[in-house]
């Protein structure tokens, strides 16, 4: 499944209907002296309509950490919005190289961390031109096909620029704009990590075994009452002390028999809630 969006800059007034659009791709920069005059409008009609925003910046060759300082200290971007480097041949018949271009990415994405930065470009460049084929958290393709989300490429990619009447009108290989949007944001707002061990799996739990996780279990188990450890020594490995120790805490819980055995269970480990480390 796809989603519907367009890319615009100075070329385009900001009055672009936003009806059925759930993202939209601006030009903010190009070099390091020109910024789009009409970013701020078209972020601002974006933004009001609660569509996924993206900044590009349109490569030169030569500069790529001044373009790079130049982009992100230009570009009306938020947490959460997209930026993408638009690579292909310039105005003067240039064109900044494989070098280049994955060197711009790698400064766009080590000065603003938190954002998704993906490459822009065509797929005879794609193709015939790129020797790397690195576009850090994303590629997105142009080729004026007519067959929205079906560019002529094996590579993954994320959107494809599929026509550019009236506008360069792209879609996004998302199933629909929160998708989009929790994928933009996933790094601004990164999975809180547990509070407790997540239960590795009973093969885990082998003699001789070294992890913190080891001794933090031996210290809960010791906490809820079922101490049988004999010896100080190597808390951090698997040893008799664990087993006989974890054996009384699944006794405790209420399990018997051969349910009480080791290797210990997940409901059980779940409820002792060995701290994470």
């Amino acid at each position: 499944m796809t989603i519907k969006g367009i890319d615009v800059s100075n070329y385009q007034a900001a009055t672009w209907s936003t009806t059925g659009l759930d993202f939209v791709f601006i030009k903010a920069t190009e070099g390091h002296t020109l910024t789009d005059s009409r970013m701020t409008a078209h972020a601002q009609r974006a933004r009001a309509a609660g569509l996924q925003v993206g900044f590009y910046h349109f490569l030169w060759p030569g500069n790529i950490q001044a373009q790079a300082e130049y982009f992100t200290s230009k570009a009306a971007s938020v947490a959460g919005d997209i930026l993408a480097v638009d690579w292909e041949t310039n105005s003067s018949g240039t064109h900044a190289s494989n070098a280049e271009k994955d060197q711009f990415l790698k400064a766009v994405k080590k000065l603003r961390p938190t954002h998704k930065v993906i490459l822009y470009t065509n797929t005879s460049d794609w193709k015939s031109r790129d020797k790397t084929n690195f576009v850090q958290d994303g590629l997105w393709i142009a080729q004026y096909n007519g067959h929205a989300g079906h560019p002529d490429i094996k590579a993954p990619w994320l959107f494809h620029q599929y026509d550019d009447k009236p506008l360069d009108e792209d879609v996004a290989a998302f199933s629909s704009r929160a998708a989009l949007k929790s994928w933009a944001t996933a790094l601004v707002h990164p999975a809180t990590p547990p509070t407790y061990e997540p239960f590795p799996g009973a093969n885990w739990f082998t003699t001789g075994r070294k992890s913190p996780i080891v001794l933090a279990m031996r210290k809960r188990l010791i906490a809820v009452g079922c101490n049988r450890y004999k010896s100080n020594a190597n808390p951090d490995v698997i040893g008799d002390g664990d087993k006989a120790s974890y054996e009384a805490w699944q006794r405790k819980c209420g399990f018997t028999g051969k349910s009480a055995e080791w290797p210990p269970g997940k409901a059980t480990w779940d409820k002792l809630q060995v701290p994470n480390v």
